[in-house]
């Protein structure tokens, strides 16, 4: 890799373990709340009668939900590592972490899985951490290709691992449901740093498990 790239890469990784969103102004529950109510009216139905009178408080509530990440510091969450790991220098992979996030273009849901797998360099993570991670990314607005980028790049800056792999397989909504409507079709993106990107043999180990 080019001096260049690893600077690229370097900067990509720092932007991306900040709490985004954490310096912008965040606007008032019931200004939150009235944007919603304006766009039930702007569908064409009545935002007074009984079955959506109280609907804008839950979208905000499930708002809060659905958009947590941007209070998350993604790199504090990997700080607590252990050394104690004889030596331990193969391969750690957690397979199929389910997640839910929402298309940045259309808010629109994408359901997937995520294979996260690095080869430690003296110390390792708890596994429910990379877990943690990958919810972090996804509950804010996304495009897939960036948060497979985001979770390999924290893990690589934070863990310094001889190499970090991660494959994000997702359904988008944005065209399942709506658009050209191809339901059942997946997004596949992968993000491979380090050992993994170097060599052939090891990137296939891992690209194995993925199914």
């Amino acid at each position: 890799m080019s001096n260049r790239s690893k600077t690229d890469d370097k900067k990509t990784a720092q932007a991306s373990t900040s709490a985004v969103g954490s310096s912008l102004a965040r606007p008032p529950r019931a200004e939150a709340e009235k944007a919603v109510e304006t766009l039930i009216r702007w569908a064409g139905d009545d935002a007074g009668r009984d079955g959506l009178h109280e609907t804008p408080k839950r979208v905000a509530k499930a708002f809060e939900e659905w958009f947590r990440g941007y209070g998350e510091d993604p790199a504090s969450i990997l700080q607590k590592t252990f050394e104690e790991i004889e030596g331990y220098d193969e391969m750690i992979t957690l397979q199929a972490i389910r997640f839910e996030s929402h298309c940045e273009h259309h808010m629109a849901p994408i359901i997937g899985r995520a294979w996260v797998g690095y080869i430690p360099n003296g110390r390792v993570v708890g596994i429910s951490k990379l877990a943690r991670i990958v919810d972090v990314y996804a509950k804010r607005l996304q495009i897939q290709e960036k948060m497979t980028a985001q979770i390999a790049n924290v893990i690589e800056e934070v863990l310094q691992p001889q190499g970090v792999a991660v494959v994000i397989k997702a359904e988008h909504h944005c065209m399942t449901s709506r658009g050209v409507m191809k339901p059942g079709t997946e997004l596949v993106t992968s993000r491979m740093l380090g050992c993994f990107r170097d060599s052939a043999i090891t990137r296939q180990e891992f690209l194995a498990m993925v199914d």
